[in-house]
């Protein structure tokens, strides 16, 4: 195998588009590329595109068309993400640029993430660059950057840039993501990367050929290396009724994470009908507590209900008190100190508290302890 090449370049001064060149991938013969950022491993001809419909080869140089083009800018409580168990009561900074390399018909993002450069879309995006990024999520007193929306995957430059920017101006970083990244992009954003929340959207290869246009396996490879990788980890599923609500599946799902680590949150969310799935019903409640319940009895700790206001608060996993009480995305009361439970001493897995540049704990923004 040729050398990776993981340049970017400058912005093309053909162009206003932000053309950058990619990182992760390799040139191969008859100016032909094989990109090895996430992992549908497009071989990509001259002047076509990856499934991803933002990263395009250019006369057999790779390069990313949204570098710094940004759809939507949002301050956002941490667990909107989700993140229940990462800097609980702080803000984040999170962008997104168009784009994915999935294709979901129940996408809730469909607008922005189902359009793309191959299309010669037309969005309305912004220039944010890297450094403009940080700048934002300091003076709006962000604790981390989230790159969320849509998938940050396909917009791996952009996001990589801002991370080391952010990472030295002591903010963390989070990925919200589909979990569709080959080994060598988790190498890469990983020393960068304090937290992600994955989308496990079923247990079912066929549901993930049917449905999102890719595959099991390495959504479920992808979890597996980024606990060992270290970064914080919690995982949403979206149960779509007559898809992935049958008691088995969700027993496999859950079967799953208690196997990597049982201290991994698990975000049950409720679909609402939206994009090519609005024939189908709203998840009754009940499921969702069916849910909780497998959940329970595979011996995950923390289980939360999404989409609806209930079931948000977290317990204690030993004795049961309540530890951190959330009304609508807002912390009411937070009985966690030094990573355990004021209670009874447990530690508690997560990541509870900001760290300054000093590495000494720093004040929760919005909750009382």
């Amino acid at each position: 195998m040729k050398k990776l090449e993981a340049g970017v370049s400058n912005k093309s001064e053909e162009s206003s588009e932000m053309k950058k060149e990619a990182m992760l991938y390799e040139k191969l013969d008859n100016k032909q590329v094989h990109c090895y950022l996430c992992a549908h491993q497009c071989k990509i001809s001259p002047s076509q595109f990856g499934i991803c419909g933002v990263r395009q080869n250019i006369d057999g140089t790779l390069h990313t068309l949204v570098y710094g083009d940004v759809i939507a800018s949002h301050i956002d409580p941490i667990e909107k993400k989700p993140l229940y168990h990462f800097l609980p009561g702080t803000s984040s900074y999170s962008i997104a640029t168009i784009g994915c390399n999935f294709r979901c018909g129940f996408c809730q993002n469909w607008q922005i993430s189902q359009i793309s450069k191959k299309d010669n879309a037309h969005f309305g995006g912004q220039e944010l660059l890297p450094d403009q990024v940080v700048k934002e999520a300091i003076e709006h007193d962000s604790k981390s950057i989230s790159y969320t929306y849509t998938e940050p995957t396909i917009f791996f430059e952009y996001a990589y840039d801002t991370a080391r920017l952010a990472k030295d101006a002591d903010l963390y970083n989070i990925f919200v993501t589909n979990g569709y990244m080959t080994k060598q992009a988790l190498d890469t954003i990983h020393p960068f990367l304090d937290a992600a929340n994955v989308d496990l959207k079923s247990f079912r290869e066929e549901y993930y050929i049917k449905n999102c246009k890719a595959h099991l396996q390495p959504v479920l490879d992808a979890i597996s290396y980024m606990k060992k990788l270290g970064i914080w980890l919690e995982i949403t599923t979206l149960v779509i009724p007559g898809e992935n609500d049958s008691q088995e599946e969700l027993t496999e799902i859950a079967q799953f994470i208690a196997h990597i680590d049982k201290g991994i949150p698990w975000h049950v969310s409720r679909f609402h009908p939206d994009y090519k799935f609005d024939n189908y019903q709203a998840t009754p409640i009940d499921v969702l507590r069916k849910a909780w319940e497998i959940g329970e009895a595979c011996g995950l700790r923390y289980i939360y209900l999404g989409n609806v206001l209930e079931d948000q608060d977290t317990y204690c996993h030993s004795c049961k008190q309540p530890l951190v009480k959330r009304a609508y995305l807002n912390l009411e009361t937070f009985n966690i100190k030094d990573g355990r439970c004021r209670f009874c001493k447990a530690k508690i897995d997560g990541i509870w508290e900001v760290k300054d540049g000093k590495n000494k704990s720093a004040s929760h923004s919005r909750c009382a302890e």
